[in-house]
C-alpha cells in the first residue's frame, strides 16, 4: 500500500501544476523546491521550501512568488526587453520595476486569486526590503515608487500598507511631471514593445532621459529585429538591477595612449630617480613615491567639492536594531552558499597553516608525552615524564583589505555573495593571525549630490571635475574582532545604500588606510562589476575621466607601493586595468576566486625590503620616512 501524501506534499505537487498551467508550458517547465528559490533558471523555476505546518498567510506567499515567475515566462520577452532597456543605472532600476508590475498586472486583471497571491508576495517583499521606515526621499527608492504607482494605475490596487508612505513621498512630484504619460501605459499594457516605449518617454519627463542611451540605436535595432549586444539578465526574476555594462573599452584605451598631457606612464627621468629608493634587488621602497611626483595619479584629475564627502562606519550609517534584522535576512538568503564558501575558506586555512613556521616546547608538565625522551624514564626510573608543546607561529606581519563595490549594480545576488564571502574569510584569516579590513564604497546620491548643487549655484563652470558626494563605508576595521563587525556586513543589503561608484578615489582611500599599518605585508583586494560611473560627473567631463583616473591610481599603486593590489571583477574584465586580476562570468564563482587568488599571494614570498618593524619606535620612523 503506498504512503499516504503529506499536506505539504500536496501542497507542493499541487502548486507545480498551477504554476505551468500559468506559464503555458504544461509539459516542457519544471518546478523544483530549493533553498535558493524563488529564482527562474534555464526552463526551470525554483519556489522555497514551503513549512511543514503551512498557514493561509504563508501558503499564499509562496504561491504568489510562484504566479510571479510563471507570468514572467508567460508575458516577458528578455530580448525585447534588453532592446529598449535604459543604459544608466537609475532608469534602468526604474524600467526593470515597472516592467515587473506589468507583467503581473495581466495575471491579477485575468484572475482574482492571482491577484491576491500577488499582493502577498509584492507585501513580503517589500516588508523584507524595509519600505515601512522609508518614509522621506532620500530613503525611497524613486524604481519602487514608480513601480506601485503603475501597479495602481493597471491594477486599480492601492499600494500595500508597508509601502503608502513611500509611495506618497515620491507621488506628488512624479504625477506632476509624467502624470499624464503614466496614465496612457494602462492602454498598451498587454503590448511589452508599446509599453517599454512609452515608459521610455515616462522616464524622459522625469528627468532623468539622459540615462536612455540612443534612441536612433535601439529604433534600428527594433525595426531590423538584429539581435542586442549581451546583457546580463536577472536569473531570479526579482526587482534587481543587473550587473553594469562595461564602457567601450578599445576607444578609451586609444584616447588615452594618445593624451600626451595626461599620460600615466613614467618617463626615463622618474625612472632614474625612482633607482635611488630601491635595493640591489629591485623590490620596491616601503613607502610609496610621494604623490606630487611627475607619476601623480591626481595630475589631471580635479574634485569641485570634498564638503559633503562622508566616511563612516556602518554603526553610524544604520542603529543596531536594523543591522541585526538586515544581517538575519543576509544570512537566510545565503544559507545553501555558506557551505561551498566555507569549504573553500576552509581549504584556505590549511594552506596558511601549513606555511607557518611552528616550532615545540619541549620539558613541560603538561601536554603531548615527548616518547623521543621516554628511555631517560627507563634508565632513571625516578626521572619525571617529560611533556612538549606545539607552538603556532601565526602571520602577525599580514594586513588584506576586502574593498567591495557597492554601486547600484551590484545590487541582488552580487552583493549578497560578496558580503559573505567577506564575512568568511576575514573569520578564515583571522584563524591564522591574518588581520582583515572591509570597506565599501560608493556615492550619497545618484547623479550628484550636494556637490553638483554648489555646481550649479556656482554658475556651471566648465570641466568642474567630481560632481557627485563620497559615501566610503568602513563595515571592519583591521583592529576590530570580526564577532563585534560581523553584523555590520548586513548594511549592504540596505534599500537606497548602493548607488554610484568612483573606483580611483576609493582605490587611493583604501591604499592610504592600509600603509601606515606595521604589518610587513599589506595586500588591497578589490571586488567591482563595472568601469566607474558617476552620471553627474561624466556629463560634464570627457567621458573617460573617471576611467583615466583609476588607471592612473592603478598604474601608480602597482609601480610605486609596497601594497600588493588585487582586483576581481564580476561579469566585468578587470585585467584590461590591474596586471593581477581575474575576471568571473557570475556572482556564484566569487568565494573561489577570492580564496584562490589569496591563495596564489600567500605562495609568494614577501620582498624582503617589505619587513615588520621591530618596535613602535622603528614604525614610527618608518611612517615618516
Amino acid at each position: 500500500m503506498p504512503a499516504r501524501e503529506t499536506p505539504t506534499e500536496t501542497f507542493k505537487r499541487s502548486l507545480a501544476q498551477a504554476t505551468r498551467a500559468l506559464a503555458g508550458r504544461e509539459e516542457e517547465l519544471e518546478v523544483t523546491f530549493g533553498a535558493e528559490g524563488p529564482r527562474l533558471a534555464a526552463g526551470k523555476i525554483v519556489l522555497p521550501h514551503p513549512p511543514r505546518v503551512i498557514s493561509g498567510p504563508e501558503a499564499e506567499r509562496i504561491r504568489g512568488q510562484a504566479d510571479a515567475l510563471a507570468l514572467r515566462l508567460a508575458h516577458h520577452d528578455d530580448s525585447e526587453h534588453a532592446r529598449l532597456r535604459p543604459s544608466g543605472a537609475e532608469a534602468r532600476a526604474v524600467f526593470d520595476a515597472v516592467e515587473e508590475m506589468r507583467i503581473q498586472a495581466l495575471g491579477a486583471n485575468a484572475m482574482r486569486g492571482v491577484a491576491s497571491n500577488l499582493t502577498a508576495a509584492l507585501t513580503d517583499t517589500l516588508d523584507r526590503k524595509g519600505a515601512a521606515r522609508q518614509r522621506d526621499r532620500a530613503a525611497a527608492p524613486m524604481a519602487d515608487a514608480i513601480a506601485l504607482m503603475v501597479r495602481e494605475r493597471l491594477t486599480g490596487a492601492p499600494p500595500p500598507a508597508n509601502a503608502k508612505a513611500l509611495v506618497e513621498s515620491w507621488r506628488a512630484d512624479v504625477e506632476r511631471d509624467a502624470g499624464a504619460k503614466l496614465d496612457k501605459l494602462a492602454d498598451v499594457v498587454a503590448d511589452q514593445h508599446e509599453f517599454a516605449l512609452q515608459l521610455r518617454d515616462v522616464l524622459n519627463d522625469l528627468g532623468i532621459g539622459d540615462e536612455l542611451g540612443s534612441d536612433e540605436t535601439k529604433d534600428e535595432k527594433s525595426e531590423s529585429g538584429s539581435e542586442p549586444p549581451p546583457q546580463a539578465e536577472n536569473p531570479e526574476g526579482e526587482d534587481q538591477e543587473d550587473q553594469q555594462a562595461p564602457a567601450d573599452m578599445e576607444t578609451i584605451d586609444s584616447e588615452i595612449e594618445s593624451d600626451a598631457t595626461m599620460t600615466i606612464d613614467s618617463d626615463e627621468e622618474s625612472e632614474d630617480r625612482d633607482e635611488s629608493e630601491q635595493d640591489e634587488h629591485g623590490d620596491r621602497p616601503m613607502r610609496p613615491k610621494e604623490r606630487n611626483a611627475p607619476d601623480d595619479p591626481n595630475a589631471g584629475y580635479k574634485v569641485f567639492s570634498r564638503t559633503h564627502d562622508e566616511e563612516i562606519t556602518a554603526e553610524d550609517l544604520c542603529d543596531g536594531e536594523e543591522l541585526t534584522r538586515l544581517r538575519s535576512y543576509l544570512d537566510q538568503q545565503l544559507k545553501p552558499l555558506q557551505s561551498v564558501v566555507g569549504r573553500l575558506a576552509n581549504r584556505l586555512q590549511r594552506r596558511l597553516l601549513a606555511k607557518q613556521n611552528r616550532a615545540w616546547s619541549f620539558d613541560l608538565e603538561e601536554g603531548l608525552l615527548d616518547t623521543a625522551r621516554l628511555t631517560r624514564v627507563i634508565v632513571d626510573p625516578l626521572s619525571a615524564l617529560s611533556f612538549k608543546q606545539e607552538e603556532d607561529m601565526p602571520f602577525k606581519d599580514t594586513v588584506v583589505t576586502l574593498l567591495l563595490d557597492n554601486s547600484g549594480s551590484m545590487r541582488g545576488r552580487p552583493i549578497m555573495v560578496a558580503a559573505l564571502c567577506a564575512d568568511i574569510l576575514a573569520r578564515t584569516l583571522e584563524r591564522c593571525g591574518v588581520k582583515v579590513e572591509i570597506l565599501g564604497f560608493t556615492t550619497r546620491a545618484w547623479k550628484g549630490g550636494r556637490a553638483k548643487e554648489d555646481w550649479l549655484a556656482a554658475g556651471r563652470p566648465p570641466q568642474p571635475g567630481r560632481l557627485n558626494d563620497l559615501r566610503h563605508v568602513i563595515y571592519k576595521a583591521a583592529d576590530a574582532p570580526w564577532r563585534r563587525a560581523r553584523k555590520n556586513l548586513g548594511l549592504m543589503m540596505r534599500e537606497g545604500l548602493l548607488k554610484e561608484n568612483i573606483d580611483g578615489e576609493a582605490l587611493l582611500w583604501g591604499h592610504d588606510r592600509l600603509m601606515p599599518r606595521p604589518e610587513q605585508r599589506r595586500i588591497l583586494m578589490v571586488i567591482s562589476d563595472g568601469a566607474p560611473v558617476d552620471d553627474s560627473t561624466l556629463s560634464a567631463n570627457p567621458g573617460n575621466y573617471l576611467e583615466h583616473h583609476l588607471r592612473a591610481v592603478i598604474h601608480w599603486i602597482e609601480t610605486r607601493s609596497p601594497v600588493e593590489l588585487i582586483a576581481i571583477g564580476i561579469g566585468h574584465d578587470v585585467t584590461r586595468y590591474y596586471k593581477r586580476a581575474v575576471t568571473i562570468t557570475d556572482a556564484e564563482q566569487l568565494g573561489g576566486a577570492m580564496t584562490e587568488k589569496l591563495a596564489e599571494l600567500f605562495d609568494e614570498a614577501a620582498p624582503e625590503r617589505m619587513r615588520a618593524p621591530r618596535s613602535p619606535r622603528e614604525a614610527r620612523a618608518m611612517v615618516r620616512i
